[in-house]
């Protein structure tokens, strides 16, 4: 897997996906949707740690630095 989330990219989806889990965590919507926050929360967090998005390649997205 060759890196396709930047820098700027990468802050912006970590501190999304913190943010939805927490969003997800605290109760703040109706049940079944708490869960789906907190998933894609872990999705963004974890698409900004591994510095790769899976969508990016299929759409010809490259948010990385030559």
């Amino acid at each position: 897997m060759k890196a396709n989330v930047g820098g700027i990219d990468r802050v912006v989806r970590f501190l999304a996906g913190l943010a939805l889990i927490a969003f997800g965590a605290l109760g703040s919507l109706a049940s079944p949707w708490n869960i789906v926050a907190i998933g894609v929360g872990v999705v963004f967090a974890l698409t900004a740690v591994i510095r790769f998005c899976p969508a990016y390649p299929m759409l010809g997205i490259n948010t990385c630095g030559k």
